[in-house]
């Protein structure tokens, strides 16, 4: 899943947007031991993301079907190509708005006021899916959760990292139990969502989903005065004349953007593509600007060209995985059998299934590397790893395709998920520790942000994807994007050398 882009590797997950705020840590949790072991600030923490998670999952486990489902069976009947396009968009656009969070973060209000109101602002966005009728509660709420999650994305562990003094070592155990709770959220939202939607409606899924964040903002505003005062820092002030200029073009996008979408040059059909077209232009200028600087020596340069690969490999692993919200959910309508026991499961449960093997997994792989300390596999051939795995799991659905409605054992779906899941752990975790290790001095934050608008272009491109895929005809469609996959895995592992010498000594 995609809240797990920020798990531990070889590093903590202690900022990698933490640039920004763990550099400066002071640990004011110093001697505090009262959560299992932890500062009990991170409890408040642990639990407004389990809960943002919760929601999260939650809703998005239901959100494809809701679009897509006629009228007559509680949906929006909007048509399956243009559904899966938007949930594309709006994936793409969580990951965008973490630039947009950082940068609230490192020049007005601080990680830990931004959380804060980024947590308001998701809960409201639930609530307009709860109770707004037909596309415009859509609209009005995956905009709300898309911009506000970006917000609580980019500055939760970076509120994690101001715990804990330099040299804690309590601090990795710290960010494994705030993974714990990303991942309890990521279980439980889709289980409980999907369970309410299909007994009392779509609506009531995404009115819990509301209720969750309200538990998490609930815990958090009584806890949240027991942060320490860096979280609250702003690292990079903006000064006082530039802010009235930043307003102004916030308000020119925010109009230019109202009039693209009067006009009709912004639709509900090609929001993918636009989204994909923003995105990589995003990306292209913010390693133009790198590179040009002077202030990046030749050997940081050098490293910021070796993680273009890197980059490219990552949107293609990516625009496979996050088919778990597009065609895999198509996929567990139409094509899996889902009855247990002559009662048939929610259609949204087989998006708890990744983060049971998440759990489980992550500490496997961060035993592994860390036994095999410096003769573990180098980052580039991680990324050729994960990416290759992930083209053998679409290869996987190959024996099931064009078979009969609902014939698909579940059994079949888990063994795919689990390979989904090692994917993941080869290069999800590693890709922010690359991001920083290959970050020049004056550009951490922007690296993080280029690692994150690789996940973003990636996700875009899933639900532009997913538009052609057709239930009835799917062996073209698992068999090229599996076959793309493992031969661009291939090609990074046959550049290794020349990347790594890129990298300038990291590995």
């Amino acid at each position: 899943m995609s809240a797990r882009d920020d798990t531990p590797d070889e590093v903590p997950v202690g900022p990698p947007e933490g640039a920004t705020a763990a550099a400066g840590a002071t640990g004011s949790g110093d001697g505090d031991t009262r959560f299992f072991g932890q500062p009990r600030a991170l409890a408040h923490i642990f639990g407004v993301e389990m809960w943002e998670r919760f929601s999260f999952y939650g809703m998005q486990g239901i959100l494809l079907i809701y679009m897509y489902f006629s009228v007559t069976e509680g949906g929006l009947g909007i048509d399956k190509v243009v559904a899966t396009g938007i949930v594309g968009a709006y994936g793409g656009t969580v990951y965008l708005s973490t630039i947009l969070g950082a940068w609230i973060a490192d020049r007005l209000l601080g990680s830990e006021r931004v959380l804060y109101y980024s947590a308001w602002v998701i809960m409201c966005g639930h609530i307009a899916l709860a109770l707004l009728p037909n596309v415009w509660g859509l609209g009005v709420g995956l905009i709300l959760v898309a911009l506000g999650s970006g917000g609580l994305k980019a500055n939760a562990t970076s509120v994690v990292g101001t715990l804990y003094a330099p040299g804690d070592t309590r601090r990795d155990a710290g960010f494994s139990l705030f993974y714990l709770g990303i991942n309890l959220g990521a279980f439980f939202g889709p289980l409980l969502t999907g369970l309410l939607q299909s007994t009392m409606g779509f609506h009531w899924g995404f009115g819990l989903a509301a209720v969750g964040m309200a538990a998490g903002l609930i815990q958090y505003s009584f806890g949240r005065k027991a942060l320490p005062a860096e979280s609250r820092a702003v690292p990079n002030p903006l000064p006082g004349s530039h802010r009235l200029r930043a307003a102004g073009i916030a308000v020119v996008g925010i109009v230019v953007i109202v009039v693209l979408v009067l006009i009709g040059v912004i639709r509900a059909d090609n929001l993918a593509l636009i989204v994909i077209v923003v995105t990589l232009g995003a990306a292209i200028a913010y390693f133009a600007v790198i590179t040009a600087s002077r202030g990046v020596t030749a050997t940081e340069r050098s490293r910021v060209f070796g993680f273009i690969p890197l980059f490219i490999v990552n949107v293609g692993f990516w625009s496979l995985y996050q088919q778990q919200f597009t065609v895999l959910t198509i996929y567990s309508d139409e094509r899996l059998n889902r009855s247990v026991f002559g009662w048939e499961m929610p259609i949204s449960w087989v998006n708890s299934i990744n983060p049971i093997f998440i759990i489980i997994l992550s500490g496997v792989f961060a035993a592994i590397w860390t036994k095999l300390a410096a003769r573990q596999p180098s980052t580039p051939v991680k990324f050729a790893l994960g990416a290759i795995v992930m083209g053998i799991a679409f290869l996987l659905f190959l024996p099931f395709a064009n078979g009969p409605a609902n014939s698909t054992p579940l059994l079949a779906i888990i063994g795919i998920l689990f390979v989904f899941t090692v994917a993941e752990l080869f290069i999800s975790p590693v890709g922010l520790s690359a991001s920083t290790k290959l970050a020049p001095q004056k550009y951490q934050t922007q690296m993080v942000a280029l690692y994150f608008l690789s996940v973003a272009l990636g996700t875009s491109i899933a639900g532009w994807l997913a538009g052609y895929y057709d239930p009835h005809n799917e062996v073209p469609y698992f068999l090229i994007l599996g076959a793309i996959a493992i031969v661009l895995g291939i090609a990074l592992w046959l550049s290794v050398k020349p990347v790594l010498a890129l990298m300038k000594g990291v590995r």
